[in-house]
């Protein structure tokens, strides 16, 4: 085809999308149907012909503004090796699928003889849930292990200038994703305006976010429903004591479907209907392998457990346990940590007085150094938590070099944000499992204001608190129990994608689960107990080890204390 014809309509179309293409690229003779292709941003992008190899990649998802940072700074630097190298870089071979598959090999390095013992405790999970990459993180480079690693989803937050409705946003998209679970298990769903108009009594469903959750004199509920149309009343009486307990458990902001009859404004409910997952099949992989979960690490804090965590890198690198221990740990191929690798500087009153390294750059130092011992075929996934030094509103972004350049040096590590899905144990005939990561730090507010939880074993109990959340299809339905970064045109923190593997952090007691197939994994945490917990109440259960057999599907906690 003439480019002559072409180039006005392709212009246009890509100015509309974001994109400002100069002549040289469309002289250049690439594809016009693959220019059409390019997956549109929010940011002016300017294409140029430098870019010809990624645009004629099969997939397309690629991170165009941070090519357009690299030539900016090549620019300002007057340094075009720099803007090659980085160039050369983006059009690698990890460019070539939407995803990321990390990889390396190395040897055993040797750290010095330490006695330990280790006990086993053995449930038993399965799940099963389709996987299909949607997102990668440009700057993670694969490595060359036998274990793949596939970037499943991340998210990149990206300033702009807020206002009432990129919060507005958030609940439009939360309440129409979760509007769409519910409506088919629903029976005569009304919208709110439609049901506040019937006079007689009839029964009614309707779908719609929790505004306000009240009581009655006679400790009755009574809850506003809102939904796009407007609000209503419905009342949950005190005297269906089922009913009544699953009304105690909800929250503000939550999605919900109520069932019941409706007339003069108000809904007498008999029924309350959640947006839950389905119940999942069980996945096994070919292979005999392991992935272990650790969280709440907390180097840099006096109360590290030191000891303990070299056991672990002891048992790890098969230089302690039992025989059947170190067969384990010799097929070991994947490492998740859920955040909190460090105590970080500054995050609760008198801190500093319990630091070992009051310097956050030093914190990471040491991390990275106890973290090198993992032997180098062992695939490692690290997401932050609100004690790293990255941002606190989530989701949270990845590390940020500027404080934690040690562990970007770690060859074998992948970096994701908080939350995130990786994707672990792909093979021929097998398509992995898919893990869900998440800090928790939502999960405060679920253990102090949920009914059933705080009654149930409330910080003990990370377990009913996972199951809530996959409940809700959300990892933090009360707005306020969590900071939000307001920069998404959807709520990040829906659970879109039933994982197999739900693994959180945060509350220092290690948990493990099943609910309707997904395994719920609570990773314990490397810190004894300090002086704010202490004034809490909250008495941690550290140095907890839980290690999922991908083949078997069997789950093992590992004790080393």
């Amino acid at each position: 085809m003439d480019n002559n014809k072409i180039e006005p309509k392709i212009i246009e179309d890509l100015f509309d999308r974001g994109f400002l293409v100069n002549k040289e690229l469309l002289n250049s003779g690439v594809n016009s149907e693959l220019l059409h292709k390019i997956e549109s941003e929010a940011d002016l992008i300017v294409l140029n012909s430098d870019y010809i190899d990624v645009i004629e990649q099969e997939s397309n998802l690629v991170d165009w503004y941070e090519f357009d940072k690299y030539r900016v700074d090549a620019e300002k630097e007057r340094n075009d090796d720099l803007y090659q190298a980085q160039l050369q870089t983006f059009r690698s071979s990890t460019l070539s699928t939407p995803s990321t598959t990390l990889t390396k090999q190395g040897e055993v390095q040797k750290i010095s003889s330490l006695e330990t013992s280790l006990e086993e405790t053995s449930f038993t999970t399965s799940s099963e849930v389709e996987a299909k990459p949607t997102s990668f993180i440009p700057d993670q480079l694969p490595g060359s292990v036998d274990s793949a690693v596939t970037i499943v989803q991340v998210f990149e937050n990206k300033p702009h200038k807020y206002t009432v409705n990129d919060f507005g946003h958030f609940f439009q998209s939360r309440y129409k994703f979760l509007e769409a679970i519910l409506r088919p298990r629903l029976e005569n769903t009304l919208a709110i305006s439609r049901a506040l108009g019937k006079k007689d009594r009839e029964h009614v469903s309707v779908i719609g976010l929790v505004e306000e959750i009240n009581e009655t004199r006679n400790g009755n509920i009574i809850l506003t429903l809102e939904d796009p149309t407007g609000r209503i009343k419905v009342f949950i009486p005190k005297k269906e004591k089922e009913l009544f307990a699953e009304g105690q458990d909800l929250v503000v902001d939550e999605v919900i479907g109520i069932s019941g009859t409706a007339g003069e404004g108000i809904i007498f409910s008999n029924s309350i209907s959640w947006p839950d997952i389905p119940n999942n099949h069980l996945k096994k992989g070919p292979k005999e392998e392991y992935v272990i979960f650790l969280s709440d690490v907390h180097v840099g804090s006096k109360l590290f457990l030191q000891e303990e965590f070299n056991r672990f890198l002891k048992w790890i690198r098969g230089e302690a346990g039992s025989d059947t221990q170190r067969n384990i740990a010799s097929k070991v191929k994947y490492l998740i940590v859920a955040g909190d690798l460090v105590d970080g500087v500054g995050i609760y009153p008198a801190q500093f007085d319990e630091l070992s390294f009051p310097d956050i750059k030093e914190q990471y130092v040491e991390f990275a150094r106890l973290i090198k011992m993992v032997p180098k075929h062992i695939q490692i996934i690290m997401c932050p938590g609100n004690h790293d030094a990255v941002h606190l509103a989530e989701p949270q972004p990845s590390f940020q070099r500027e404080f934690s350049e040690a562990i970007f040096d770690i060859p074998n590590v992948s970096l994701v944000t908080n939350p995130s899905i990786v994707n672990v144990g792909k093979s021929d005939g097998f398509e992995g499992l898919n893990i869900l990561l998440y800090h928790g730090y939502s999960f405060d507010y679920y253990v102090a204001n949920v009914n059933s939880i705080r009654t149930s074993g409330g910080y003990k109990r990370s377990d009913l608190i996972m199951k809530f959340l996959l409940k809700r299809r959300h990892l933090a339905p009360a707005f306020t129990s969590t900071p939000y970064h307001p920069s998404h045109k959807e709520d990040p923190l829906l659970i879109k994608k039933i994982p197999d593997i739900f693994i959180t952090g945060h509350i220092h007691y290690c948990s493990v689960g099943n609910y309707k197939g997904v395994t719920m994994i609570s990773g314990s945490c490397w810190q004894g107990k300090t002086d704010f917990q202490e004034k809490l109440g909250h008495h941690p259960e550290p140095a907890r080890v839980p290690i999922v057999n991908i083949k078997t599907r069997e789950v093992k906690v590992l004790k080393f204390i």
